[in-house]
């Protein structure tokens, strides 16, 4: 009499994802509002026709245009994008621990980020091909891809990690700098008439700018989200209301403070050396970190005071949607500006556009709210879902 081998335990297959009414808040609503600035941040890079500063701003536009110009350089430039990678990396940590409490072991889990980020590298590509050369969903990808590792390496390590990416990032920011106020004022791909062309520029540019400026500009803000992951900093805001408290104060503080020489650069109301420029280019982007890690914390103290009220539920929304919200932007930015489209690329400045981004940011809001409603994920998050958990399906 023969008797069989017992089965192998099935795989545990993917969870499900987090139910909407169970989500932390403070994430979602700082993606939300953060979205905002980032609508803002890239709209003017759509226009052409003009010479431009170090932050893409024209400097022969008008009053408005100037001071627009001034308060988006002080507030949101070089601010939004680390404040979302520090939740990228918060994200990715918490989403290894759900894993490894469903049951999976960590080279199941690592796989899983891996190939995440692969996917999010992928959608980059896509997003750079058809519509922005300045798409970050390819540094966010590369990073985690690279970085993954350090989910499992002590907070002191995650820390150092931080420190030495501060420091290549100066480095890369100093030969940017320099490339800047080297180069010619040409136009930007949004601005070329032929679609093939506009194409093949916007990936020679994200090729390039990809794995240097652009994931230089997140790695420690992403480094410091996971070290806030291990300590839920944003899901028990109450418990770390000290710290975020500090992270607030002073990082809105330095990261002022950096952003007022490029300012009264950028609006011709300073004209230094090069190198001073250069400098305050530098000092610009490096305090853009701190401000990030700013507006995460606020958003961390706003959420364990606001009640979900159907303004705050609206910008929730809109967070939870936050990478379908951020494409849209990109096809309202190129069916707007664009010469073989809407055309208004060389017709208007920098306040207009940026009137515009606001008048985009608010459509994507509404839309999220309206279909959110019973649960429903954004199609570009679905997809990326099912992506990634096809292999383990």
């Amino acid at each position: 009499m023969s008797i069989s081998p017992p089965a192998a335990p099935p795989s545990p297959s993917p969870p499900q994802a987090v139910p909407v009414g169970r989500r932390a808040l403070a994430p979602d609503l700082a993606r939300g509002v953060m979205l905002l600035l980032i609508a803002v941040a890239h709209a003017h890079m759509y226009l052409a026709g003009h010479p431009s500063g170090f932050r893409g701003y024209t400097l022969d536009g008008g009053l408005l245009d100037r001071l627009v110009a001034g308060v988006q350089i002080l507030l949101v430039d070089g601010r939004a994008l680390p404040m979302f990678a520090a939740l990228f990396g918060y994200g990715l940590v918490r989403l290894a621990d759900r894993q490894l409490a469903a049951g999976r072991d960590w080279r199941e889990v690592r796989r899983l980020l891996r190939a995440r980020s692969r996917w999010l590298l992928a959608f980059g590509f896509c997003h750079a091909a058809l519509l922005f050369f300045g798409d970050i969903l390819g540094a966010y990808g590369l990073v985690g891809l690279v970085l993954v590792g350090f989910i499992r390496r002590r907070e002191r390590a995650l820390l150092w990690a931080a420190g030495v990416g501060l420091v290549l990032h100066v480095v890369v920011l100093a030969l940017f700098g320099l490339a800047t106020v080297s180069a010619a004022k040409g136009d930007t791909p949004a601005a070329m008439a032929d679609p093939v062309q506009a194409a093949v520029s916007r990936l020679v540019g994200w090729a390039a700018m990809t794995p240097t400026y652009f994931a230089m500009s997140v790695v420690s803000a992403f480094l410091l989200g996971m070290w806030a992951a291990r300590r839920r900093v944003l899901e028990e805001p109450g418990a770390h209301r000290a710290l975020l408290t500090r992270t607030a104060t002073v990082g809105t503080v330095v990261s002022l403070v950096g952003a007022v020489p490029l300012a009264l650069i950028d609006t011709r109301l300073w004209a230094p050396a090069e190198a001073v420029s250069i400098s305050a280019y530098v000092l610009h982007s490096l305090t853009g970190i701190a401000g990030g890690l700013a507006y995460a914390a606020l958003a961390g103290l706003l959420a364990a005071r606001l009640e979900r009220g159907p303004v705050v539920r609206a910008l929730v929304a809109c967070g939870q949607w936050s990478l379908t919200c951020y494409l849209l932007q990109s096809v309202a930015f190129v069916v707007i500006f664009t010469p073989y489209l809407g055309g208004l690329a060389t017709r208007v400045g920098d306040a207009a556009a940026s009137g515009l981004a606001l008048l985009t940011w608010l459509g994507t809001v509404l839309l999220a709210a309206a279909l959110s409603r019973n649960g429903r994920r954004g199609p570009a998050e679905t997809a990326l879902r099912r992506l990634t958990y096809r292999r383990s399906r």
